[in-house]
């Protein structure tokens, strides 16, 4: 951007004038999935929804006199960015929980706005949050809504369901029977959660818990967290690494399978059997990479590391239909990733048209949104971000980010 482009964003954000509509001219607009895009487009917003989006000629003249404007012509602007699953209860150092353990909630609170700013920042304007303590995401969920806290939308999950010592049985969502089952998710529905998420297998995360591949719930287990989750209108995401449990997971009708590591007790186990069942009843995938997927040959080995990156190539060649996630508050896995993340996706030959596409329009339809959100189109909400040069061609320009809007507000990224 020019150094005048520069103190107007300033002026714009600082200014005590307040402007409803908003025009953003560049050289390149993205008003479709699949890469459709416009040379020389704008961006009209008014509040916190987009009145167009398309070629500068036809856009700019529905600008009221007025009207704040902003020119950024050799930007490429898109819809803000979902991040599918992340964590902000989690501080992304090298022990997580032992880090939530010693944090009370008013402390945790103040930490988790501050990762909500670090995404906002990143271009990142919605993220889907996978499982907390103490149900704190509705609490910040509530604030950045009320713009009290800037942040992210976010589709809050609350409390995941696990076994007895079970996966993050830390959070609070530890369930025995069907019956204990039921209630878990009728409780989080009542409290307002967006998404139902239940642990089908072991995690890294948990000291002393069950391997990561190990299956903690079977097949009607999973149908009975499905069965009341969609009676109140919610999706559900099955946390899953193990070959088993994502069997099971399939089985019982989940929306999404976060993970998908295929991993057994020998090793790994994609089985395309369950992949085509996968791909046929439309279940999503959130295969959750890390900012950090370069290190994993040093932390897996080399041919461990190629074995997982290539079971992602498969699904995604198989027609599985991918979703961008981070898992951002693990380990290593900081809350302004999400484009470094995208890489790896590129990196396997995936297009970048499709790429972004997993971070916006399918992202979007995954998390239940997209009638108003992943798409710069009449009607949708105001998020949007311009990066410098064309992530058509590179996904890494999805780093560089100029702008932000968030619902229809200028974020202050300085």
């Amino acid at each position: 951007m020019e150094p005048g482009n520069d103190r107007r964003i300033r002026q714009l954000l600082v200014g005590k004038v307040e402007m409803s509509q908003t025009l953003i001219t560049a050289g390149r607009v993205l008003t479709g999935p699949r890469g459709q895009y416009v040379k020389d487009g704008a961006v009209l917003t008014d509040g916190a929804a987009i009145v167009a989006a398309g070629p500068r000629g036809a856009v700019e003249p529905m600008a009221r006199d007025g009207a704040r404007r902003l020119a950024l012509p050799g930007a490429t602007v898109l819809p803000g960015l979902i991040d599918a699953h992340v964590h902000l209860v989690f501080d992304a150092s090298k022990d997580p929980v032992a880090v939530l353990d010693a944090h009370d909630d008013r402390t945790l609170m103040l930490a988790m706005e501050e990762r909500a700013r670090q995404f906002l920042d990143s271009g990142v304007t919605t993220v889907r949050d996978l499982g907390d303590r103490g149900r704190l995401t509705l609490r910040l969920r509530e604030a950045i809504a009320g713009g009290t806290v800037p942040g992210p939308r976010i589709v809050a999950a609350t409390t995941p369901l696990t076994t007895k010592g079970g996966h993050c049985w830390f959070l609070g969502g530890e369930v025995d029977g069907e019956d204990e089952i039921r209630a878990l998710v009728r409780r989080n529905a009542e409290l307002g959660a967006d998404v139902i998420k239940v642990m089908a297998t072991g995690g890294g995360l948990t000291h002393g818990g069950p391997a990561t591949w190990q299956t903690q719930f079977g097949a009607p287990e999973i149908r009975a967290v499905v069965r009341e989750a969609h009676r109140a209108g919610l999706p559900v995401a099955a946390h899953g690494h193990g070959t088993a449990g994502i069997v099971a997971a399939v089985m019982a009708g989940v929306d999404t399978i976060e993970h998908c590591t295929w991993m057994t007790r020998k090793g790994l186990d994609l089985r395309e059997d369950v992949l085509d069942a996968i791909v046929a009843k439309g279940i999503r995938i959130c295969p959750t990479i890390s900012p950090n997927w370069r290190m994993l040959p040093m932390f897996f080995g080399a041919e461990r590391a190629k074995a997982m990156f290539d079971q992602v190539r498969t699904m995604a060649e198989h027609g599985a239909r991918l979703i961008a996630g981070t898992d951002a508050g693990v380990q290593r896995a900081g809350c302004d990733g999400l484009a470094q993340s995208l890489g790896f996706y590129q990196h396997l030959g995936i297009e970048p048209d499709r790429v972004i596409d997993m971070a916006t329009t399918e992202a979007a339809d995954a998390l239940g949104i997209a009638d108003h959100v992943g798409r710069l189109a009449t009607g949708y909400r105001a998020d949007l971000i311009a990066v410098r040069g064309d992530p058509l061609k590179d996904v890494a320009a999805l780093g560089d980010v100029q702008l932000v809007m968030a619902n229809g507000k200028m974020v202050d990224r300085e």
